[in-house]
């Protein structure tokens, strides 16, 4: 999504949406003066802020909140609802399309979101839409330095960690392999499976073991024991539990964990580097609910850390100790992945997901 075919590319759904209407309401609201009220707000005292946003926040009621994250973020905004009586509604689709239509409702001067969830790209394409506004909080004091990107106006919440993951009534945890290179051992044939857009993945675990020898370990992989594919991490993760596929390669981490302690037959593993990506929230530059999306804010930032460590995630507070371990992290770089993604998945589909 590169910034100027982007736009281009939405204007005409920018005027068809003037037309037809979009969103939760068919005529939105004209924003009230957002960008003025955050600048306040970001100058207050700790004390001074968090009475005045909850105290406005009441007023105001509701906020709406574009989000890719279909498990963690209707729970969290029911328990800040359940804190704040303040109504979130909701809307969910995938990362670009997020994007997108945040970008196309700004072409037509809609204002519908008071907050975005986000993935690292997708937040990336909206930074450099400038259609972001930096928010201060001083709960931000506690995040991991990775919580914060080039750009500083979104902030990263949780951190989605790859690992590895296989049946345990069908593998053995003696058997498992300890580097990829072990994975040329003919016992592993038809037992392999990767997510079918985690090229940003085999990107950074290339760059970081030797990108040629990387790229010609795996199409030997491929070559001699194969790897199937499958769309989406949840069910990857089902489809391990069922023993269709005995081994996934690029999971997140706490999918696995969730259903080994629910009792189902899985297990996770790491082949180092371990690979991450961050994954936040935002508020856009103009904002009919500005104090409601404040307060949300900084719920993510508190309560919302405890959940995702409660739920088997990697939160970014580093104060709350999340599910990735004591490993180090290789961190995907949003900017880096919108650039060069394209080339990323050129790669990813010659060697793994669409090798012949």
């Amino acid at each position: 999504m590169k910034q100027g075919f982007l736009r281009a590319c939405l204007i005409l759904s920018a005027m068809s949406a003037a037309l037809m209407g979009m969103g939760p309401q068919a005529a939105a609201a004209a924003p009230v003066a957002s960008e003025t009220i955050i600048s306040q707000v970001n100058a207050m005292p700790a004390a001074t802020r968090q009475q005045t946003i909850e105290a406005e926040a009441k007023k105001e009621g509701t906020l709406t909140l574009y989000h890719v994250n279909i498990e963690d973020i209707p729970v969290m905004a029911a328990a800040f609802t359940k804190k704040y009586g303040i109504k979130v509604v909701l809307w969910r689709s995938s990362s670009e399309t997020v994007s997108n239509r945040l970008i196309t409702e700004a072409l037509g001067s809609r204002f519908d979101a008071d907050m975005i969830d986000n993935n690292g790209p997708g937040m990336e394409a909206l930074s450099r839409e400038k259609l972001l506004q930096p928010v201060k909080s001083p709960l931000e004091k506690d995040l991991i330095p990775e919580a914060f990107p080039g750009s500083r106006d979104w902030v990263a919440t949780t951190v989605d960690v790859f690992v590895q993951a296989y049946n345990t009534n069908k593998i053995k945890k003696a058997d498992l392999p300890k580097t990829y290179n072990d994975l040329l051992d003919p016992k592993w044939k038809g037992m392999l499976t990767v997510e079918a857009d985690d090229q940003d993945w085999f990107a950074m675990t290339s760059e970081k073991l030797g990108k040629d020898k990387t790229h010609k370990l795996f199409q030997d992989i491929v070559a001699k024991n194969g790897i199937s594919v499958r769309k989406g991490h949840s069910l990857l993760a089902n489809l391990i539990v069922s023993g269709d596929v005995p081994m996934g390669l690029t999971l997140y981490g706490y999918k696995p964990e969730q259903l080994k302690k629910k009792g189902a037959p899985i297990d996770w593993f790491v082949i180092q580097p371990q690979i991450a990506q961050i994954r936040g929230i935002a508020m856009p530059k103009k904002v009919q609910h500005p104090y409601a999306a404040l307060l949300f804010y900084d719920f993510m930032l508190t309560d919302g850390q405890q959940m995702y460590a409660d739920r088997e995630q990697y939160p970014t507070n580093r104060k709350i100790k999340g599910h990735a371990g004591a490993m180090p992290l290789v961190y995907i770089d949003p900017a880096r992945s919108m650039d060069e993604g394209a080339a990323w998945t050129k790669d990813y589909e010659r060697i793994i997901t669409k090798a012949k």
